[in-house]
């Protein structure tokens, strides 16, 4: 009888510990939290209206089932906005805390909370400036945290299953919603109220995530990650780049008022392959002469702005954007102008990023 006993108290020791290894086993995840949706708040579970960024990242981790099955997970706040409020100041401030997280050691992964609004720009900024091979993947949700059916918990949770599988290495930003995985290049967010809204239409996604199990398609065959040339590295500020609507009618004022208040760059939110009015392109060939370096994107949700197809960019010193929609065109745009202002470098940038 005592034997029986001692043997099943090594057995249960042994448990103990191999638990306890298996725990230890598990992959290091650090949160990175800047606000959102994901992290809001409404007044009442039937108000439409809510406050974004109303919960921590711990609280934000604390409501996922399971999650300390797949990760050892930890968090810090770097910003509390709604994402329409993200500017280049926090680009900068959550692009070095990224750099300096995925450095350690103890890290093996990093999430990013984030509001959809300017997710896509946020993730492609980023995407284009982390200096490392470990996945970075990025999540929102289109419902507050206090909504009847919050969609926050389940994209956190794949987004950890995502950035733990062996195939998001060196796979540069990833954007998880919904159950898919998007290249931070490709992703849209596409619709203002669906959990669905995030797309790749060009392309389509990079892959599944369903209930942690994660399926890879084609890998990105454009520069990111480590293969970017910029950095953030002693970056202060970023340059000034707007971006202009094409419309039927067009003017040239907020052409000359964009260039008045110092934009070193301009987007056109083009019609077409990034067409627009005869006025609106005199005042961009001007701008152009007075240095302003000009991409020509299009407000269309897919297709790609071809050099030279209606605009005789080789003429005028304008870029064609390619597959970059503007607010894309515009972050690239913006990275590019702290290396030059030479429009044929850049052009070979949009060509390769």
């Amino acid at each position: 009888m005592r034997s029986r006993i001692l043997v099943l108290g090594i057995l249960v020791a042994l448990g103990f510990v191999s638990g306890a290894l298996a725990q230890a086993k598990l992959p290091n995840v650090r949160v990175l939290a800047t606000g959102g949706t994901i992290a809001g708040a409404q007044a009442s579970a039937t108000s439409y209206g809510y406050q974004s960024g109303a919960y921590d990242v711990k609280t934000l981790l604390s409501a996922v089932p399971n999650l300390d099955k797949l990760a050892t997970m930890s968090g810090e706040q770097v910003a509390s906005i709604g994402s329409q409020d993200m500017n280049d100041e926090i680009w900068l401030k959550l692009a070095k805390r990224l750099n300096e997280v995925l450095k350690g050691a103890e890290t093996d992964a990093v999430l990013i909370t984030h509001g959809t609004d300017t997710l896509e720009e946020t993730s492609y900024f980023l995407s284009l400036v982390t200096k490392s091979a470990k996945p970075v993947v990025m999540v929102g949700s289109m419902r507050p945290a206090t909504a009847t059916s919050a969609d926050g918990p389940a994209n956190i949770y794949n987004g950890v299953a995502t950035a733990i599988s062996p195939g998001a290495k060196g796979r540069g930003v990833l954007v998880v919603l919904n159950d898919e995985i998007h290249f931070a290049r490709n992703a849209m967010k596409t619709n203002t109220t669906s959990v669905q809204t995030f797309q790749s239409l060009n392309r389509g996604p990079a892959g599944l995530v369903h209930t942690g199990k994660v399926e890879w398609f084609e890998p990105m065959d454009r520069k990111q990650g480590l293969a970017s040339e910029f950095s953030v590295e002693g970056l202060e500020k970023l340059p000034r780049v707007d971006i202009i609507y094409a419309h039927a009618n067009m003017s040239a004022d907020l052409i000359d008022a964009a260039v008045k208040a110092g934009a070193q760059g301009i987007v056109v939110a083009g019609v077409g392959d990034g067409n627009m009015t005869t006025p609106a392109l005199e005042a961009l060939t001007k701008a152009v002469k007075q240095g302003v370096v000009v991409v020509r994107s299009t407000r269309l949700a897919m297709g790609l702005v071809l050099r030279n197809n209606e605009v005789d960019d080789d003429k005028l010193g304008m870029i064609a954007s390619g597959e970059l929609n503007p607010p894309k065109s515009r972050v690239l745009l913006q990275l590019a102008l702290t290396k030059t202002k030479d429009a044929a470098r850049i052009q070979r940038m949009f060509y390769e990023y």
